[in-house]
């Protein structure tokens, strides 16, 4: 891709690569944002590959000599969306089966961001001239995974949720060919560039986002 921009008569404005808020390190009480967040795997988490991968594309981005165009890596946290397929869809399809409770003690922190926000956020990129290097595109308010899934209980009607032990979840990853690390690792990410230049999430907490999908999802044709 760097190469074909280089070799445009009318190379574009901006490169928008992506990357993954997952390349930070695993932890429960030390807020990461572009400035001070660490990049590092932790055993504990299993996260080594997947930030190694998260290092493999910024680093190319950040190789590439594109001197008509800004580049920015999206580190993009997870996507709350109605469609199809996506993570809101399978958090919501457990919790009405009865399987919306805590995993593996429920304590780690869930970075999301609802779609009308990541949007935005892109859109705001691409104007802003003055943007480049990585930016943490994710809501402000990370929360732990138990109590995200109250907030899918109740709006899913659903009126209990069976936990889930590490053991069982890494049996069921493996079962069913995934990473245990989307669940177990603790992402406490959040967008401080975005914040620090005055971009305004009008999904900032996971409560209004979770009520918005799920209303449309039920109030969308069959």
């Amino acid at each position: 891709l760097g190469e074909a921009i280089v070799g445009c008569k009318t190379p574009p404005g901006v490169w928008l690569n992506a990357s993954t808020a997952t390349i930070y390190k695993h932890t429960f009480d030390q807020l990461m944002d572009e400035a001070t967040g660490v990049i590092d795997a932790t055993p504990e988490a299993k996260d080594a590959f997947s930030i190694e991968v998260a290092r493999a594309w910024e680093e190319t981005l950040n190789e590439a000599e594109t001197p008509a165009t800004r580049k920015v890596a999206l580190r993009t946290a997870m996507v709350f969306a109605p469609g199809e397929g996506g993570v809101f869809r399978v958090l919501r399809g457990l919790t009405r089966f009865g399987l919306g409770g805590s995993i593996a003690g429920g304590k780690q922190l869930i970075s999301w961001i609802h779609e009308d926000d990541f949007c935005r956020a892109v859109k705001w990129l691409i104007d802003r001239d003055d943007f480049s290097g990585p930016v943490n595109v994710a809501s402000p308010n990370p929360i732990q995974q138990g109590e995200m899934m109250k907030i899918f209980r109740r709006e899913c009607g659903a009126w209990f949720g069976l936990p889930a032990t590490r053991r069982m979840l890494e049996v069921a990853a493996f079962v069913h060919r995934t990473e245990a690390e989307l669940i177990i690792k603790s992402r406490y990410v959040v967008p401080g560039r975005l914040l620090a230049a005055g971009f305004q999430f009008r999904f900032p907490k996971m409560e209004d986002a979770v009520q918005e999908i799920e209303q449309r999802i039920r109030h969308s044709p069959r």
